[in-house]
Order: C-alpha cells, then structure tokens, then sequence
C-alpha cells in the first residue's frame, strides 16, 4: 500500500530526504539527465522565478516514507496550463499501479489549480518519426496508457521537429483536457507552447525554432489526434476531476460542553446555526473524523499543563464546573497543591470553567483539525474543522477565553513537518494562544487582525510591536485596529496580511476564523456584514493555498450560519 503526498518545499528534514530519493529515482530511470538538471529540483520548489514555473512534487510513498515513484508538474499560472515534466515509478514498482494513482492525482491537482489543461511530451508511435520497431512499442505503450484518461497528441503542428537533423524519436505535444468539453483556442495554447520551448528548453531551441514552432498551430481551438487503441474500460483516475468540494469535519461531541449560565455565549447552539445554513450548499462533503494520539497535542502545549487539565478535568463532579479564584504570580517551581487554585495558575481570565466534557470536547476539538490537516496533506485544497470550544487564546501552558486546547496551532504544528505554514486569524480578539506557541519560530508566520488590546479581550496582548522574539523575530505581525469600525477600514488591513503572507511563501495556510467581526456579536463591535464576509473569504482564497479553516469566535447565532455560508461561498471563489 502506499498514499500519494505533494513535497511543498525542501526546508524540512523530511522532504529532503524525499527529494533525495527522487532523485535516485530520475538518475536510475532517466539516465540521458545531465546531474545539474537532477540537482536542481529543491531549488526549483523554492525558486519558482527564476524557472518561471511552480513546481509541484507529488510522491508514492510507502508506510515507511519510502518513495515509490513521483511525478513532476509545473504549473504557469500567467497562461492557466499544466506541463507534466516525470511521472516514474521506482525501479521494481512498475505494474503496481504506482503511475496511475500518480496520474491521477496530477489531474485532480491541475484541474484545482484551473489549468486549460495537463500538457506533456511523450514519443512517438509513427514510424516515420521511430524507426526502431521495440522503441515504437514501448511509446505506443504510453500513449495508450494516457488515451484512457482521454489525452491524446495534438493535431496537426510541427512541434515533433527534431533539433537536429540525425535525432529521431522527437515528442508529439499531448494534451489532457481533464473532462472538459471545450479545448483551448489557438492563440492561448500558441502561447502556452512558446512557454513551454522558452521556458525549459531555451538553452537547446533557438529562436528561429520556437517561432516555427509556435506559428505551426492553426486550429482553433486544437484538435486531438483520433483515438488510435482499441478503447479499454477507463481507469478510475480518468473520470472528469472537477473541483474539489471543501472537506468538512465536525466536533460531533461538542454538545457535551454546554454550560448552562447567563452570559455563557459559547453554547452548543453555535455549530447547529453554521451548520444548518451550509447544508443549503453543494461547496461541502463530511470527513470522518479521526483519532490522533496525544503527542500532537503535547508538541505544541506544556506537558504539566496538559497532564493537569485532564487530572482537574477528571477530578470535577459530573454537572460541576471549577472557575479560577485565585491567580497567584506563577512560580514554576511552586504551584498551587489544590486543582481548583490550580486553575489560576493555569486560566487567564475568571470565566473559563473547567470541568470533564470541556476536556473531552477540546480534545475532540483537535482530532478534528488534525483530521483536516491530514486532508489538506491528502490533496484537498480546502479543510474546515468546524469545532467547538475554540482554541486560539489556549498558550502553550495556559487556558482561557472559552480555549481549553490550541486546535489551529496543533494543526499548523502538524503541517509544518511538511512545508512552511502561515497562520491568519481573523477572530475579533487577539489570537494571544497561538502568538505564544510560534513566538520563536520562523518556519510559522503568526498573523492576527483583532481590536486593539487597550479595549478588547485578552488586553495583555495584540499590540504592533509584538514581532517574535530569537529565530521568531519579525514572523509575528499584529494588526489591531479602532474600536468601531467597518469594512472600509478593515479591508486595507486584510489585504497588508495578505501581502505579507504572499512574501513569507507558505506551503500551506492555517485560518483561525472568528464571525464575531460583524455587527451585533456580542463580543465585538465592528460593524462588519456577510457581504464583507464573502469579499474577505474571496480575497483569502486568491492566495491559492492549500487552506484549512478552523472556527474559533462568532456568537451572534440569529445570523452566525449565513455569515459562515457568505465566508465560504467567497472562499470557494477565490480559490477556483
């Protein structure tokens, strides 16, 4: 068995040496490769300007993160195309159906990026262009294998024009239309073929060739080459890979946290009015939800405090619930012995109890986002743990403002093994928990749009001048803003966050999204409404990242559900 992953970057340990291993696989199957060309595929991942293509590595990999085969895609997102640089298996993998998972996730990733089309090269199956009858059997091999999926040669052009004139087996251009009925006109795949010679080949092709090239496609739109095999019943990566509807995974034990007390706003009722409203949508399929071990939590949050948590947890009455009393200056060497005094020792504020299902909710709470992270690794471009209690006031040994366990950041942590992770929140309060998580790390950018600390919950945090501190310094930015305030002058503010995460280049973003921004939430009191919602959820989506959305605040439950379903109808805009 294997899983099909994308290597997003080579910062981490572990792509690295999932790079290392596809590149034993190219030097081992694709011996013509000078070693500069192989070398350089890290650096292609990270330096998507000076090849002028992002490059998009998937993997077969076993359960022991050895590498079965790869593909290679590069995405031009000026021209909307796809071009299929490798698709291998490893040596001995071949007829495993290692190719074909890979193709067929290659398809679902073109067709999410809203590529025209997968373009690649493959031999060809014309006499005339491959004299040797065993190498013309081996490319008509291939081209039979990609007609399934219904890509086939363009028609009609000079682009299998040798080099030189003693080459032979020069490569027809196919295309993949992924499903769609309509193939790109002239003009647009003319330009996407210029790319294609300028872009990879420009030190071999010379001008005169390219233009030759290029000015010898004149249908419009192209056309295919008829099918030439006999037709076979398609594999199951050849259905049409339309786009993706976003993964939704549900608390479905959140209902066992309900404090019942005047003032409580953090109730059951919240997920039932988000979720009632979403149902009137198609943007959504249910995941199942996982169980993870504890380990991720402690990754993320202090083991004491973890440990005490779910002893005070245990320790609480059934239908009782310990609120913190007393907040002694926190000696670590000397914490209180009772857990009910504990409690401030641990809480930051008075009105965030404690009791048996708060843990067992939060801990749901994680399974779920951790779920949806495994999603986004997965292949899914858009996640939504839709949880409750929220986390991103939880620190990394403290708990408070409704948060029992940091959701979002345990996720990010979780992702951050894979790629560099940017974290938006855009909760009306400061997201104190998750800045005091990743204060010293540069591999997660913290980014928090909140009203201002001098009259807004936490108050002890959220100000400018909070940048990170060590390796962390200058990837913690917060944005706080005035008291009253619209969408006029928060927009200028998302859109400043928005740039400084194109800058960091993540691999993947993490949205703690609060819905207590919009007029009458009654922990807020900007004026905000769910047409401003759809605008913010289109413009984070234009970041086109693998997103996983965590929900944290919104209390105003009359209209939490259609702002819920506003923010995710521009979500899914932006991001298609």
């Amino acid at each position: 068995m294997f899983s099909i992953r994308r290597i997003y970057d080579a910062t981490t340990a572990a792509n690295r040496e999932r790079l290392a291993q596809v590149q034993a696989i190219l030097r081992a199957q694709f011996p013509q490769l000078g070693e500069a060309q192989i070398a350089k595929l890290p650096d292609q991942l990270t330096n998507p300007l000076k090849y002028r293509f992002r490059a998009v590595v998937l993997v077969a990999e076993d359960g022991r993160h050895g590498v079965r085969g790869f593909a290679l895609m590069l995405h031009a997102p000026d021209l909307a195309f796809c071009y299929l640089d490798f698709l291998s298996a490893g040596r001995g993998q071949t007829g495993h159906g290692v190719g074909g998972a890979l193709y067929q996730r290659v398809r679902e990733d073109a067709a999410a990026l809203g590529a025209v089309g997968l373009f690649f090269e493959c031999l060809p199956d014309d006499p005339a262009l491959s004299p040797d009858p065993g190498i013309r059997a081996q490319n008509a091999a291939r081209l039979r294998f990609y007609e399934r999926y219904g890509a086939r040669p363009i028609a009609n052009n000079a682009y299998a024009t040798p080099l030189r004139p003693d080459d032979h087996d020069p490569p027809y251009l196919v295309l993949d239309p992924l499903g769609r009925d309509v193939l790109p006109g002239r003009d647009h795949v003319r330009a996407i073929v210029r790319a294609i010679l300028e872009r990879k080949y420009g030190d071999r092709c010379s001008p005169d060739y390219v233009e030759r090239v290029v000015a010898s496609f004149v249908d419009d739109p192209v056309k295919l080459r008829e099918p030439r095999f006999r037709p076979t019943r398609p594999p199951p990566g050849a259905r049409r890979p339309g786009k993706q509807p976003i993964a939704l995974v549900v608390n479905d034990r959140h209902e066992i946290h309900h404090v019942r007390e005047r003032g409580y706003v953090e109730a059951p009722v919240r997920i039932s009015s988000i979720l009632e409203e979403l149902s009137r949508t198609r943007l959504f399929e249910t995941a199942t939800l996982e169980r993870f071990p504890a380990r991720h939590i402690e990754a993320v949050h202090d083991k004491s405090f973890v440990r005490y948590l779910k002893s005070a947890a245990e320790s609480v009455p059934e239908g009782k619930s310990v609120y913190p009393y007393v907040f002694p200056i926190r000696n670590r060497a000397r914490p209180p012995q009772s857990l009910p005094l504990r409690a401030g020792y641990y809480c930051i504020d008075t009105f965030t109890p404690l009791n048996a299902n708060a843990y067992r909710a939060a801990v749901r709470a994680v399974d779920c986002a951790l779920t949806a992270a495994q999603l986004i690794l997965d292949g899914r471009r858009l996640a939504y743990a839709l949880v409750r209690p929220p986390g991103h006031h939880a620190e990394r040994a403290s708990f408070g403002g409704f948060c029992y366990f940091n959701s979002a950041a345990v996720a990010a942590h979780f992702l951050s093994g894979n790629g560099r992770v940017a974290i938006l929140d855009v909760d009306y309060h400061h997201g104190n928990g998750t800045q005091d998580i990743f204060y010293d790390r540069d591999d997660v950018l913290t980014i928090s749009i909140h009203g201002h600390p001098r009259f807004t919950y936490p108050y002890f945090s959220g100000y400018e001048d909070e940048t990170g501190e060590g390796a962390g310094r200058g990837f913690n930015v917060n944005l706080p803003l005035p008291e009253s305030i619209g969408a006029e002058h928060y927009r200028p503010a998302l859109e400043r966050a928005l740039a400084r995460i194109r800058k960091f280049a993540p691999a993947f973003l993490v949205l703690s999204l609060g819905l207590d921004i919009v007029r009458g939430d009654p922990t807020g009191s900007w004026l905000l409404g769910a047409k401003d919602l759809k605008e913010n959820g289109r413009l984070i989506g234009r970041l086109g990242l693998p997103t996983l959305v965590v929900q944290e605040g919104g209390y105003r439950t009359r209209t939490l559900g259609v702002n819920a379903r506003n923010f995710f109808d521009g979500l899914w805009q932006g991001a298609h």
